[in-house]
């Protein structure tokens, strides 16, 4: 039998990496002017794969805008084969939202030069996350190809059934030696390349007589003489015949034998054959942190907001919100979100990630602005505090908040002239500042301007505000009813569900009252040593772990009737550098505060650690809960629902132990989540919410330590010889990357829950979305309006003083609501969080509306939903499920 061979010619062109993006661009610029003239004039050469991501065209075009009816013949002629990704992103660190908007984006630009590539290429993905089989199906998308994440040990053959974690299947066709194996070819081993490695175990591997051939490398050009070269393969080989090809060709070919497929599940993250660069998940901890923050924001806060805001008159700016989307995927590129960069490239990194935050949070502050201004204000008031929820559930929380007051005595009153409790943390005299910014547009207008301002920094405890919605607070002046934070002579934290006491060596014992269980050891910090490099944390060959346990302290606790703090103040003494660690000299002061919250009522325990990292280098700063529930596997969220773990990978440690030479990787168990993990039995779950970095190990010898990464730091690029990845360098071993040894002030922020409940009765991933998703407050007043907040004109007050767009009973996670993409109405994305259980929601709509569909992930229409007093059911919601609805007035 003859083997048919498909050349599919392309380039993997990373956007930046040891270059930034201007360097690759001014490359770019130059080899895809080439690879058209390619196209246009050489003839036997009609096929380019353009890497899968349409940002290098969008980029291409901005500088050579007279090329593009080049670009969409090519692309209509099925020759330059574009998308369907914006950027070739990774898919563990970045959130569910942004790979659906990554593909929503990328669709839209391939769309408008005429089609993209309907195959779910990431060609250099650091492994693949089990959602993607549910996002690939929701896009209509039949079929990936990917190289990481699968090796022999996973499956026999090359093309395979995947099964997502919510059940959908979809057909893989994995390059398992990677896309660059045909990009180097040695014209005097034409009769014999695929008769060896890696070729004869990729056609061995195969299920049809189709074989796939890439034929490129990173940044490379096209390879002119390509038709050539195909006409020297076929003349001096017998058994294969080769054809320039294209991913689509290969796949319709090979779907044409119609084989048998295996089928496998899960996600992939087998470091054999490849490598997965698995504790990429911490590189560089302070961008990874901005990364979370700002992820949350964008849909937590600010599409919610902005969908409110249309609700009530405010303009929806949908083109700076592509914008603020279109700079999250280009930090979503897998080198760039996985930091394994030059310093140089991070800079750039991190000016993305700073106009993203610049321009979102004050895109919230108008719109907050804009509506707080048109809510009736009691005329009693001069003052106006208004609390918004972008949760789809009635809300009693506990916020702090900054707000200007006129006299040191006031109090908080709701719209019933209902007390509001408060505490207060700071008060400071601002008078002469905030006078000094108060504008009046109408210098003849009579406006409220007290003789005194002071700012305040407190404690706000708010009852039922509602769903998705607002309420109206006021600040009463000249009543004493505020309270303080006060420092007291204890140490022990305590509110309705817990009890902390704070150990002499610094540990938490905490009493969960529900179950009288105790738990100790909690929050102890581990420090070691990081030999990696900007792909792969790595231990010191010679290590020394320092435990906070043994290191000097000071306990401060302060207390008022809503919240509880303490600080823990360390005098970590920790070696200099990995020369010093080996010597076990502990010479550098590191000093770290952790900071411990408790608020009334609250299930969620909240911690903050401050570290003055500006002495040691090349080290690791880690956080351990101890819950006392061995199990074999963990509970961590996912893009899209949740995800149980291994603790130990026992199949691969055996088959690494046997003969590591064999393995690119060490099958560590460092995984990531999205925004929880936990460890649960059948009559207790400890869960933690990291804000920052989103790593962790379940380590101790029953495997009941959840260890989280709080940062780690090292000094190069890439370093050859890693104990957890033997062999060469990933990346540039000559470049260093001093900036990622983070000699800096640093904090990292996280929650702990304890329940004695199962894990699906513990409301583990509501919780978490709860806590990343803090109450906004918008404070105004007459002297308010000015530089302070720049000077805007009044609004008729029209709104009611509390208001709600929609709820549910909160039994499915709302990813986002936001504006559609291409009509008019409303996008509201739900999945199920819990760990195994079917469950039911519904949405209560204020407004009726006019129109209700259940639609795909590009938000084309599924079938009309039918309701009811505003009301739309969504049943029978199984694990890991999205659920996409339109909604329209």
């Amino acid at each position: 039998m003859v083997n048919t061979v498909h050349v599919f010619p392309h380039t993997h062109w990373d956007r930046e990496w040891y270059f930034t993006t201007s360097r690759s661009k001014v490359y770019l610029l130059k080899d895809l002017m080439n690879i058209n003239n390619n196209l246009q004039h050489n003839i036997g050469y009609d096929r380019f794969i353009l890497d899968g991501q349409a940002s290098l065209v969008e980029d291409y075009l901005k500088w050579r805008p007279q090329d593009k009816n080049v670009i969409k013949q090519l692309v209509v002629d099925k020759k330059l084969i574009i998308g369907p990704w914006y950027t070739q992103t990774d898919q563990f660190v970045i959130s569910g939202e942004s790979i659906i908007r990554n593909l929503q984006y990328g669709m839209d630009v391939c769309n408008k030069l005429g089609t993209y590539m309907n195959v779910g290429y990431v060609p250099d993905s650091f492994g693949q996350e089990s959602s993607m089989p549910q996002i690939y199906k929701g896009f209509e998308i039949p079929d990936t190809m990917f190289w990481r994440g699968v090796s022999e040990e996973n499956i026999d053959h090359t093309e395979f059934v995947w099964k997502g974690e919510d059940g959908s299947k979809i057909n893989v066709y994995q390059i398992p030696s990677g896309y660059y194996i045909g990009g180097i070819i040695d014209e005097n081993q034409l009769e014999k390349i695929m008769y060896q490695e890696p070729f004869a175990s990729i056609v061995k591997r195969a299920t049809t007589s189709h074989v796939a051939f890439p034929n490129g490398f990173d940044q490379a050009p096209a390879r002119k003489d390509l038709p050539e070269l195909i006409k020297k393969f076929n003349a001096v080989n017998r058994d294969f015949d080769f054809e320039i090809s294209s991913i689509q060709e290969y796949i319709d070919a090979v779907k044409s034998e119609k084989p048998e497929l295996e089928e496998i599940s899960g996600e992939f993250t087998n470091g054999k054959n490849m490598r997965i660069h698995k504790s990429i998940y911490s590189s560089r901890s302070d961008l990874k942190k901005l990364n979370t923050k700002i992820q949350f924001y964008l849909v937590n806060i600010l599409e919610p907001v902005l969908t409110m805001g249309e609700h009530y008159g405010v303009d929806y700016p949908r083109e700076v919100v592509n914008d603020i989307w279109k700079l999250m995927f280009e930090n979503a590129a897998h080198d760039s979100i996985g930091s394994c960069v030059s310093d140089t490239t991070n800079e750039d990194i991190y000016m993305r990630y700073k106009q993203v935050r610049d321009i979102s949070t004050n895109l919230v502050e108008v719109t907050l602005r804009e509506m707080a201004t048109q809510i009736k204000k009691n005329k009693k008031y001069e003052i106006s505090l208004s609390v918004f929820n972008t949760l789809p559930v009635n809300r009693t929380q506990i916020t702090k908040i900054s707000f200007y007051v006129p006299s040191q005595d006031f109090e908080i009153v709701d719209e019933n002239d209902q007390f509001v409790e408060f505490s207060i943390e700071s008060c400071k005299d601002q008078t002469e500042y905030i006078s000094d910014q108060t504008i009046q547009l109408n210098p003849g207008e009579k406006i409220y301007k007290p003789e005194k301002i002071y700012k305040v920094d407190a404690y706000v405890f708010v009852k039922d505000v509602p769903a998705m919605g607002y309420k109206q607070l006021y600040i009463n002046e000249n009543l004493k009813k505020n309270k303080t934070i006060k420092a007291i002579n204890e140490r022990t934290l305590e509110n309705n569900n817990f009890k902390i006491v704070i150990q002499k060596n610094g540990s938490l014992t905490i009493t969960d009252k529900a179950s009288g269980k105790v738990y100790e050891n909690q929050a102890v910090l581990e420090e070691n040593g990081d030999d990696g490099d900007s792909f792969n944390y790595s231990p010191a060959k010679k290590d020394l772990i320092v435990y906070s346990t043994d290191q000097a302290n000071t306990i401060s606790v302060t207390k008022s009737d809503l919240v509880s703090l303490a600080k823990i103040n360390y005098d970590f003494l920790v070696p200099k550098n990995l020369k010093g660690r080996a010597e076990k000299n502990c010479n550098v002061k590191m000093p770290v505060s952790v900071e411990v919250k408790l608020e009334r009522d609250s299930p969620v325990i909240k911690f903050n650690v401050k570290i003055d990292n500006r002495g040691p280098l090349d080290h690791r700063l880690c956080i351990d809960f101890s819950t006392s529930i061995s199990s074999k596997v963990s509970y961590a969220d996912q893009q899209f629902g949740t995800i149980k773990r291994p603790v130990y990978r026992e199949k691969e440690m055996k088959s690494w132990m046997g003969n590591k030479n064999n393995w690119n990787e060490k099958p560590i168990s460092i995984e990531t989540c999205q925004s929880f993990v936990a460890l649960s039995n059948s009559e207790n779950t400890v869960s933690v919410f990291p804000k920052g970095v989103r790593e962790y190990e379940i380590i101790g010898k029953d495997y009941s330590i959840i260890r989280f990464t709080l940062f780690r730091t090292y000094g190069m690029m890439g370093k050859t010889d890693l104990l957890y990845r033997p062999g060469r360098a990933s990346g540039e071993k000559v470049i260093a990357t001093p900036h990622a040894e983070l000699q800096t002030e640093l904090n990292f922020e996280l929650g702990l829950s304890i329940t004695d409940k199962n894990f699906d009765d513990s409301d583990v991933a509501s919780k978490a979305k709860d806590y990343d998703t803090p109450e906004q407050y918008y404070e105004y007043a007459d002297f308010l309006n000015g530089r302070l907040i720049f000077t805007m004109d009044s609004i008729d007050r029209t709104l009611n003083e509390s208001g709600s767009i929609l709820r549910t009973n909160g039994n499915l996670i709302l990813s986002t609501l936001k504006k559609a993409n291409h009509r008019s109405g409303y996008i509201a994305r739900f999945y199920n969080g819990y760990g195994c259980k079917t469950t039911d929601d519904q949405v209560i709509f204020n407004k009726k509306p006019t129109r209700v569909e259940l639609v795909n992930l590009k938000e084309d229409t599924i079938k009309k939903i039918q309701f009811a007093d505003n009301t739309i059911k969504l049943n029978d919601i199984t694990h890991a499920k999205i659920k996409t609805i339109y909604f329209e007035y």
